[in-house]
């Protein structure tokens, strides 16, 4: 058959597959082709829009069952056969739904997918020849057959923010799996599963939503607005206390330790965690961890010593044996 694509070979998954593995292997290989890691390539900005398109059937259930039964039609002998009774300029109204169609109608697999997907093809050769409407008594040229205004949907697109992104909010470019690129103003404390929408920016002037992902962060955990971060101190410090620097997402502040803090121990920094509504934000817990130097130069070498004969603390006093 003409220009066939295997949907389910694009995706790498069995034609068995669920919508949760058919979004999972497309996210993957979404973040694999994305023009934006792949500048100037073309050919990754080509698999970039084919994943998006065996996306867009492949999740939708009925799309998915028209292209199924497609796929077995085309392998039948007379595929290329004439067109049907009903037009393509009726299916392209909506006076005819893809379920009262037969197959056969089409021309090729292009021409399915367009019609399946409610997309209009830009070149003259796409669209079969139609005859201007005629009407008795009337100069033939004096009417023009106009096209079918494309129906107005709304769409959805992933966006996948690091931590300090989501955060500070701000533009931001985004690129869409129909290959449009937007600048757009995002708010600031954007979380995981988050929607936002844009307004005139979906299909044909319908509204784009976009699903926020906020990756995990190698340093901190965000917690339904509070921020957790773990912090080494030195034995020293641990025992006289002190003030150190600690990392938040507004950069590093002071921080007084406590004498005698313990390793485990939480301390709160209040109002430095996240954004959580329009005017109040989360804490920051900061976790204590102890950490023994494994290498000494000869004089703290001594003082250690010196420290070891004279002090009267007996960690194990206590103990139950």
């Amino acid at each position: 058959m003409q220009n066939f694509r295997n949907y389910y070979e694009i995706l790498g998954i069995s034609r068995d597959a669920t919508t949760d593995e058919i979004k999972q292997a497309y996210r993957q290989l979404a973040r694999q082709y994305h023009p934006d890691l792949n500048p100037g390539d073309k050919a990754a900005e080509e698999q970039f829009k084919l994943l998006g398109e065996a996306y867009e059937v492949l999740s939708d259930r009925e799309k998915r069952s028209q292209y199924e039964s497609f796929s077995r039609y085309w392998k039948q002998k007379g595929f290329k056969g004439v067109w049907g009774q009903r037009s393509q300029s009726q299916r392209a109204n909506g006076q005819v739904s893809l379920d009262e169609i037969e197959f056969k109608e089409f021309e090729d697999f292009d021409n399915f997918v367009d019609q399946l997907l409610k997309r209009h093809r830009t070149k003259a050769s796409a669209q079969p020849p139609t005859a201007d409407p005629y009407r008795p008594g009337k100069s033939k040229t004096a009417y023009k057959a106009q096209p079918p205004r494309p129906s107005r949907r709304d769409a959805e697109a992933d966006l996948v923010l690091p931590l300090e992104k989501a955060y500070t909010g701000g533009r931001e470019r985004i690129r869409l799996e129909d290959g449009r690129s937007l600048e757009v103003d995002m708010p600031p404390g954007m979380v995981t599963g988050q929607r936002i929408r844009l307004r005139g920016q979906g299909i044909s002037g319908g509204s784009l939503y976009l699903r926020i992902e906020v990756e995990p962060h190698p340093y901190f955990e965000l917690q339904d607005g509070t921020l957790f971060c773990q912090v080494p101190i030195t034995p020293s410090e641990a025992t006289l206390g002190g003030t150190i620097r600690v990392p938040t997402l507004d950069g590093p502040v002071n921080m007084l330790i406590p004498p005698g803090v313990q390793p485990g121990q939480r301390l709160r920094l209040e109002g430095k965690g996240y954004p959580m509504g329009r005017d109040r934000r989360g804490d920051q817990i900061v976790r204590i961890e102890i950490v023994i130097p494994t290498v000494l130069s000869d004089e703290e070498k001594a003082l250690y010593e010196e420290l070891r004969q004279i002090e009267a603390f007996e960690p194990r006093a206590n103990l139950p044996v």
